[in-house]
């Protein structure tokens, strides 16, 4: 049995999933960590060896929302074999989400029981800050910490002024410059991946994810793509996948994200724009638009320059992106609510029994 707890630990098992594992499996059950999800079918790692699995039935029918259902990094459930079932998946510990792209209103977990989230940007292209707010706002939500990571600082000259940059976008958030293919900077990232522990990699295609990984396996673990004359590596990662390292840290490979929308990520955007919303509380009255209203504290600090323009408008732009998703999953919600009165009121009703 010492064994076997010894080898889970080694993928992040902890007392609190063996907790939860004991009150909801049943005799026969075994854990496992999932490094592949692909449809209902996927691949979990288990005190014997990675094990293909499909999703029951059972719970995918009783699961009410998609994010439910099994993700790269979950904890679940494994019952029988040839063919095994997920039949339920442990309460996660760290959770990365975004809202599914397009105009549907539902989250798809990117990763689950993560650490880490490490959010990669190419030196090569021309940086974001937007996009690297719209990536921590994300990446504080999940309960991970976040650490900013500028790849291809060998095809750069002046590195560190980009570092400089980022650093006045990312409060409280480090950012460190590395080269996937010297490896100069990655021992920035190294020392904070200890045994047990989970990172993800996110960030836009060509950003150097999978380079960055395979400098950290020490090995070609991913395939990449090589790179064209503009410096922008070729999308090469098609799926979510969980590897481990030698040093015993594990870390999850994401596809690029074309379209990143932010989803329920209320506390990562107050974590995100804490200067800015530090400011709002000084201002004269609490619903303060920040728009030509007097005693705002936000227009002062922007005639000050102690604010910039830009990140107060990317600030507003991601309000009213969570703002409208609010106002969505109320109407969802008010949906389903109608939808089972619906199913209820033509539910066979029965009358009183006939006298014999």
């Amino acid at each position: 049995m010492n064994i076997v707890v010894d080898n889970l630990s080694r993928l992040g098992w902890s007392p609190r999933f063996q907790a939860d594992f004991d009150r909801i499996s049943s005799p026969g059950d075994q854990p496992g960590r999932v490094t592949v999800a692909y449809g209902v079918g996927l691949t979990a790692e288990t005190s014997d060896g990675p094990q293909a699995a499909e999703i029951s039935g059972g719970l995918r029918k009783t699961t009410a929302v998609p994010e439910g259902l099994p993700a790269v990094g979950d904890w679940v459930v494994l019952r029988g074999s040839q063919p095994t079932s997920v039949v339920a998946v442990l309460p996660r510990r760290g959770v990365l989400t975004r809202k599914v792209a397009g105009l549907v209103t539902e989250g798809q977990v990117l990763a689950a029981n993560i650490d880490l989230t490490l959010v990669v940007a190419s030196l090569a292209a021309r940086l974001r800050p937007r996009g690297i707010e719209r990536y921590l706002t994300m990446a504080w939500e999940s309960g991970a910490v976040p650490l900013v990571v500028l790849t291809k600082s060998d095809l750069v000259e002046d590195a560190e002024a980009s570092v400089a940059e980022i650093q006045r976008v990312a409060i409280g958030v480090d950012v460190c410059a590395v080269s996937g293919i010297s490896g100069e900077g990655v021992g920035a990232i190294e020392t904070r991946l200890r045994p047990g522990m989970t990172a993800v990699v996110v960030g836009p295609s060509g950003a150097g994810k999978s380079t960055l990984i395979n400098r950290l396996a020490g090995a070609d673990r991913i395939l990449t793509g090589e790179v064209r004359g503009d410096h922008k590596g070729r999308h090469t990662t098609t799926h979510r996948e969980l590897y481990r390292l030698d040093g015993g840290a594990m870390i999850i490979d994401t596809p690029g994200l074309r379209e990143l929308q932010l989803w329920h990520s209320e506390e990562g955007l107050s974590r995100t724009f804490s200067d800015i919303e530090a400011l709002a509380a000084e201002c004269r009255f609490g619903n303060c638009a920040h728009d030509g209203e007097p005693g705002c504290a936000v227009a002062v600090a922007l005639s000050a320059g102690i604010l910039s323009l830009d990140r107060l408008l990317g600030y507003q732009e991601l309000e009213r992106e969570l703002m409208v998703l609010e106002r969505r999953g109320d109407h969802r919600a008010q949906r389903e609510r109608r939808r089972q009165v619906r199913v209820q009121s033509k539910a066979p009703r029965q009358g009183p029994s006939k006298p014999a």
